[in-house]
This record gives structure tokens, sequence and C-alpha cells, in this order.
């Protein structure tokens, strides 16, 4: 494997873009009650992205940022991948098993590693292999990467929005669901499951009935 990388696209993605993807991902996040905390957490989404935290925060705030040279980007993102990436027992992976899953020497992966030499297109297919990530995780521009990820939680949150719709259709064509959802039987029963006893639940049949009858007794 030798040469240099194939020059990049000098076309960065607009900040535009990404702002407007952030939007649609936080409208869904709050129509699903989902915390703007567990969407937008920096940590995940740069773990999730191969991009620095700092860069994570300044992108969601709509600040232009990122690494613009290729070979830097490669550095930090191997380096995030052998920090996050871990062995079942939880240890770095070596240079040398990098390089024999990678299918080069220890001397060229450590070379890479350490930013001595530019990656070629075949080191970055053969990393990312190793590591399990997406094709052009070690070499997208940084608001690229980044909206790559908001994109597969945009496409999730649309999922649980369509299934929750899906069950809120079907329980309105259900007589027995509707009443449950109505009327807050399945409130009146969670509380009655965390009672200890059967006997605690016998009472709340019988206050039930006591309160029905009241209700329901015809005024003088």
């Amino acid at each position: 494997m030798t040469g240099g990388f194939v020059g990049e696209d000098q076309d960065t993605a607009p900040t535009t873009a990404l702002s407007a993807l952030v939007a649609r991902v936080a409208a869904l996040a709050d129509r699903l009650d989902v915390p703007h905390t567990e969407v937008f957490g920096t940590a995940r989404l740069s773990a999730a992205s191969g991009v620095p935290e700092p860069v994570v925060k300044a992108l969601l705030s709509g600040r232009p940022a990122g690494e613009p040279d290729v070979q830097t980007r490669f550095v930090q993102r191997l380096d995030l991948l052998r920090r996050t990436r871990l062995k079942p027992n939880g240890r770095k992976y070596t240079q040398q098993e990098i390089a024999d899953g990678a299918g080069m020497s220890r001397q060229q992966a450590g070379a890479l590693i350490n930013g001595d030499r530019r990656p070629t297109m075949e080191h970055c297919d053969a990393i990312q292999r190793f590591f399990r990530v997406h094709a052009g995780f070690l070499t997208a521009e940084d608001p690229e990467a980044l909206a790559h990820v908001l994109r597969h939680t945009e496409q999730e949150l649309l999922q649980s929005l369509a299934d929750r719709e899906r069950k809120a259709a079907a329980a309105a064509d259900d007589p027995l669901e509707r009443l449950l959802q109505d009327h807050g039987v399945r409130g009146i029963a969670w509380r009655a499951a965390q009672l200890p006893t059967d006997q605690h639940r016998d009472k709340v049949a019988e206050w039930l009935d006591m309160l029905l009858e009241s209700v329901q007794r015809p005024k003088a």
C-alpha cells in the first residue's frame, strides 16, 4: 500500500444544513418527550462520530468548527477509536494487534498512529473494518461526521414517533384500550401493583366498590 491520500473534497458541509438537522432532531425529541441531554450529549456524539467534544459543542451551537487537515483528523479519530473501542478485557488494542487486523506491518501502524505517515484510502478502509466503523469514519470532515450520527438519531426518533402514532391509532379503534387510557385505569392498576400483598389489593377493590356505590346512589 503506497501513495498519499486522495485529495479531500474542498467543499465543507454548510453549517446551515447541520443547523437544520439539529433543529429537526430537537423537534422530534420534544414531541417524544426525550431529553435533549440524551440526543445531544456531546460525549456520546463525539464517541460515535470521532469529532472532538469541543468541536461537537461548537457545531451544535451553529458555529463553524472542525479540523481542516485530513491527516490530523485521521490521527485524532484513530486515537479516539483506540480509547473508546476496547478489547473485551477493557484494554486498548496494541499497535501489533491493529497491524495484524488491518493487514499491515507494525511499523506502518505505528507511523499512522503517531501521524508520521499520511494514510492511504487502503489504510483507512482496513482500519475502519478492524474497528467495525462505517466507511469515511476516519476522514470525513467534522460537520459531515457529526451529521452522519445525527441523521441516524433522526431516523430512530422518526421510527419511535411512527410506532407511537400506530399504537394510538390502534387504541382509538379498541374500546377497551380507549377506556383504559381515557379513565386512568392503568395508573390505578399500577399503584395497586405496588402494594405488598393481595390483601392490600383486595382492600383497594373494596374502597373502589364503596366509592362507586356512593357516586351512583340516587339523590333523595
